[in-house]
């Protein structure tokens, strides 16, 4: 399989490469950094670690920039001590877009890929930075068939700080035309931003009452690939909070991410959206590996396990996620409801993980990798509420939950006023009151040491026996006749509607639309 190629790094790197890549004097200049490689199921993507200057005499500035074949030996020899790949940056300071190679940038990556590969055993990468609105763009040298070396050019370049800032390269992901669905949500923030969002990929891990309406609402936003990730089934006890699910789904057993997939693809407005379903836990290695394909992940699930996966990935990997979870506090006698309280946050190098934070109990994933955590016994001398002793929830509150997160969401990749993600917040349903949480990292935090250690960090996946049972009772030998034979049916009229919902599609495509973002001008 051809794997996509992106690039990732956290905003502090991008500061320090900027600082030297863009010079008073406006001429160009070079340097190399370390990389870690992180591999989902179809794109790799090239961690930026460590930032490596030149020293005296290893690079010449002439208007062009030039380094040494001493300069990248030392580099590659460091690389190659901490496992890691290298990538060659330079920089087009009067650039704009996403930047095509000259001949003499052909020529300099070109002549090091080589000697790069051999020595560190990854592909050399291939970064460029216009000067004119700091937009990079980048290219991973291959081996094609043969010893032949070639680039794979990046889809996307990635910057993780207060915002997730993506630089597009338009001839691998183009740019979405603008429809008349989507106008009130292109005069909010502009045709420009809309169609960086758009492209954004995003995972929803977890299609419940929360995860549902988030994927709904991303998909009426016009983003052109979503995910959904849940391994659980429709039950009539979800019915009260699945909004868009019917009892013919409980009935049927189907899965939650195929009827929250239907519900998607009826009510995107992309001319052509991606929506992806997997009956996968996140905590499998297959489900996790999936998660790395994305740019971004909304985790609506509440069990430790999973958020610890998703908290170390979203350091490990570069991938923001975005958490959050409802506390509903009832009378113990059955008397009602005492109080509410839902969080929202970002997790993301610069922010205190989930732990730090207070919203992942470690202690706790432990016992619910075991599958103990949900037995009387653990929850007695554990003296918490688990999801099994409790777990209440309201679709009238869930959606607050929802809201929470996709101001979160719009916050990381719009950043309204030029303000970013605003830390976590907390609302409190008895007294009306939404908090800013303060939070600070533990001192020698295991998980924020992680940053950009891809493939070589650690993964807290395994064999998942609930996701397992789940799958196994879904399967057509485990199923009545009289389910199997509604099934059939349903999927007949599934199919007319999807085809249905096509026609339309196409009908409203063939309509004059609003105009297509202007390209950036590439040199």
């Amino acid at each position: 399989m051809t794997r996509r190629a992106s690039v990732a790094m956290t905003a502090s790197t991008e500061r320090q490469l900027q600082a030297h890549l863009l010079r008073e004097d406006g001429q160009e200049d070079i340097c190399v950094a370390t990389y870690c490689p992180s591999t989902g199921t179809t794109r790799r993507t090239a961690l930026l670690r460590t930032v490596i200057l030149p020293e005296p005499g290893e690079r010449e500035v002439h208007g062009n920039a030039t380094i040494t074949g001493e300069y990248v030996l030392r580099a590659a020899a460091a690389a190659q001590d901490r496992g890691e790949g290298l990538a060659l940056c330079h920089s087009h300071p009067g650039g704009s877009g996403w930047q095509m190679m000259s001949d003499p940038d052909r020529d300099a990556e070109s002549s090091f890929a080589n000697l790069v590969r051999e020595l560190t055993s990854l592909p050399l990468v291939g970064l460029t930075l216009a000067g004119h609105d700091g937009q990079w763009s980048g290219r991973h040298w291959d081996v094609a068939a043969g010893t032949e070396v070639g680039t794979t050019d990046c889809e996307n370049v990635r910057i993780i700080g207060d915002r997730l800032t993506v630089s597009w390269n338009d001839a691998v992901v183009a740019s979405p035309a603008r429809r008349a669905s989507q106008a009130r949500t292109v005069s909010c923030w502009g045709a420009r931003k809309q169609a960086d969002l758009a492209r954004r990929s995003v995972l929803v891990v977890g299609a419940g009452s929360v995860g549902l309406d988030v994927a709904m609402r991303l998909a009426a936003t016009g983003i052109m690939t979503i995910g959904l990730m849940d391994f659980d089934t429709v039950e009539q006890r979800n019915l009260d909070r699945l909004v868009g699910v019917t009892t013919t789904d409980a009935w049927l057993r189907r899965p939650k991410v195929h009827t929250a997939r239907r519900l998607l693809t009826e009510n995107a407005t992309a001319a052509r959206p991606t929506i992806s379903a997997w009956e996968h836990s996140i905590c499998e290695p297959e489900g996790l590996q999936l998660a790395l394909d994305f740019d971004l992940v909304i985790c609506c699930v509440d069990r430790p396990w999973a958020r610890a996966v998703l908290n170390a990935m979203a350091y490990r990997d570069l991938i923001p996620v975005i958490d959050g979870g409802i506390a509903i506090d009832v009378f113990p006698d059955g008397g009602g409801m005492r109080g509410a309280t839902w969080r929202s946050h970002a997790i993301r190098p610069g922010r205190p993980c989930m732990s730090c934070n207070g919203q992942l109990d470690l202690g706790a994933v432990t016992a619910d990798r075991e599958g103990t955590l949900d037995d009387p016994a653990y929850i007695a001398g554990h003296n918490s509420q688990s999801p099994a002793d409790g777990g209440q929830n309201v679709a009238a509150l869930s959606i607050s939950v929802a809201a929470g997160l996709l101001a979160q969401y719009v916050s990381l990749n719009i950043a309204p006023g030029g303000m970013g993600e605003p830390g976590p917040l907390q609302y409190l349903l008895s007294t009306h009151t939404l908090e800013h949480l303060e939070s600070a990292s533990r001192p020698g935090c295991s998980v924020e040491a992680l940053i950009a250690d891809g493939d070589a960090g650690p993964r807290l996946t395994g064999r998942h026996i609930a996701a397992e049972n789940k799958r196994h009772d879904r399967a057509r030998a485990q199923l009545p006749l009289a389910i199997l034979a509604g099934q059939t049916a349903d999927d007949l009229v599934w199919r007319w509607r999807s085809t249905l919902t096509t026609a339309g599609r196409r009908a409203l495509l063939r309509s004059p639309a609003l105009g297509r973002d202007p390209s950036s001008t590439s040199r």
